[in-house]
């Protein structure tokens, strides 16, 4: 690779024709990444203070909701910064960073799902074993499997791409990733495709394996009341979050790799940010609004003191 390579400068063409509408956007954007920081720490904290969520259904959950802050990370701070500028403009090695963090933030919510449905399948399917087999020990395997295997496939494919010279100086997004960097090659990229169809084919297994879990644990559900309704607390949930997810990476993976030019600039955008937008935002507000424990951990974490307070100036405590 050419060493010029790495003084590149891109452009996003994605704000293009925003014009005039770029505060609104700005502004918009600043409290949609505020609710989704707000809603997150809410839930990390509230699993990390509560000693009763101190299990790994939770601490998976935690972990989901780290992954969905890490991953706005790469975006939107460089997406406000773009909104208040007159042309967004961003360097080849920023570039590479954010395809960094969005790229294993993108992989990292897989495997997190994958290893919360192993929890959920083994607390139903086999609850006798479940001590015996999610120990802190298993938990925390599944974690630093949660977190190498996206770093690992992050790192080999940055590898990959900084091998390509870049001819081209527009990316029609809003924000780097690898299809985009590599459309700005000099030369086609057979390696780099086939390599990436081998972690789109993992990611499949892994939605396969989430499917043949949740078959099982429906059949168990179905015989009793008391199952269906654990399996709509705990199940239902975690179902919601991977549709989510499988539908929003979808969509990117459309924008990435399939010929969008004759939709409208605007849609390609919405359609190609979903996954920075619908998961960390729907994760901690479908789980703390179904799981019980969650939502009166956080009454009882945010709300109690307040009452508590309020009692005691009634009474003029001192």
């Amino acid at each position: 690779m050419e060493n010029s390579s790495f003084h590149k400068f891109f452009i996003l063409n994605g704000l293009q024709q925003a014009g005039k509408n770029k505060s609104v956007y700005f502004y918009l954007t600043c409290i949609l990444y505020i609710l989704i920081i707000a809603m997150n720490v809410t839930i990390i904290i509230t699993v990390r203070v509560d000693k009763a969520l101190h299990e790994p259904m939770y601490i998976f959950l935690s972990n989901l909701c780290v992954n969905g802050l890490y991953g706005t990370v790469g975006f939107y701070p460089k997406f406000l910064i773009d909104l208040l500028s007159e042309v967004a403009v961003i360097s080849y090695l920023q570039c590479l960073t954010q395809t960094i963090v969005i790229h294993s933030s993108a992989i990292c919510e897989m495997t997190t799902l994958t290893a919360m449905a192993f929890d959920r399948y083994v607390a139903i399917c086999r609850p006798l074993q479940y001590h015996s087999i999610l120990t802190s020990h298993m938990v925390l395997k599944l974690l630093l499997l949660a977190w190498f295997y996206p770093a690992s496939v992050s790192v080999v494919t940055i590898v990959l791409t900084v091998r390509v010279p870049i001819c081209g100086s527009f990316i029609s997004k809003l924000f780097c990733d690898i299809p985009s960097i590599l459309k700005q090659g000099c030369y086609p990229t057979p390696v780099n495709r086939i390599f990436g169809i081998f972690v789109l084919i993992f990611q499949v297994i892994q939605v396969l394996l989430i499917c043949v879990s949740y078959v099982q644990i429906v059949r168990v559900c179905l015989r009793s009341r008391v199952g269906r309704k654990r399996f709509t607390q705990t199940c239902l949930p975690h179902i919601t979050a991977l549709f989510v997810s499988i539908l929003s990476l979808m969509f990117d993976l459309s924008c990435s790799w399939a010929d969008t030019t004759s939709l409208p600039r605007d849609l390609r955008n919405a359609l190609g940010m979903q996954f920075l937008i619908l998961p960390p935002i729907c994760n901690p507000l479908v789980y703390g609004l179904q799981l019980p424990q969650i939502r009166t951990a956080i009454l009882k974490t945010y709300l109690k003191p307040k009452v508590s307070k309020n009692k005691c100036n009634n009474r003029r405590c001192h």
